[in-house]
């Protein structure tokens, strides 16, 4: 049976190069994984004074929506050399109210994608030092930096052989994370 994993976009452009590397992601996991992409951009920024008895509906759906997954991959861009700031506030959601985190134990990979040459490195890192904390093991190699994106895909909007072997090395990768952690 396969491991249902949420994968978390970190940009909400409806265009994005990081949704379209999802998308990819969906179609090319070897069948011990279902992808499944998790909407962020409804949820208010993390509050305490609204995260009360009755938090907002979008808090509890996304936790639930986590809860529900064995594991979590992380595909973001790069805002600024730091974390956009949709992926951190899910995270907050996520581990919020205290002692009851959904991220807790939950295998982890990230991908940061970017058309620039370092590939998203200052968000990938960052976005490692949450995980950390928040006790969710995190593939650590291969390492995945996706630069130059915006050469991945042809002109009809399909991934290139060469992206889509880069891909594959990390979703068969993190596969087999998944599988040493069950």
């Amino acid at each position: 049976m396969s491991k249902k994993i949420a994968v978390l976009v970190g940009s909400l452009r409806k265009d994005s190069y990081n949704l379209k590397i999802a998308k990819v992601f969906q179609q090319i996991a070897p069948s011990s994984l279902s992808l499944h992409i998790i909407q962020i951009g409804d949820l208010p920024l993390y509050n305490e004074d609204i995260d009360t008895q009755t938090p907002p509906p979008s808090y509890t759906r996304f936790r639930q929506e986590i809860a529900n997954c064995q594991g979590v991959i992380f595909i973001t861009p790069e805002y600024n050399r730091g974390l956009p700031a949709v992926i951190k506030n899910a995270i907050d959601v996520g581990s919020r109210p205290y002692g009851q985190s959904v991220w807790s134990k939950k295998p982890a990979a990230i991908i940061s994608v970017s058309p620039g040459g370092i590939g998203g490195f200052g968000a990938n890192h960052q976005l490692r030092q949450s995980l950390v904390f928040l006790d969710m093991p995190t593939l650590q190699q291969p390492e995945a930096y996706f630069g130059g994106v915006s050469s991945a895909f042809d002109a009809n909007g399909n991934i290139t052989a060469k992206s889509q072997e880069f891909l594959s090395s990390i979703i068969n990768a993190y596969a087999t994370w998944v599988e040493k952690l069950s």
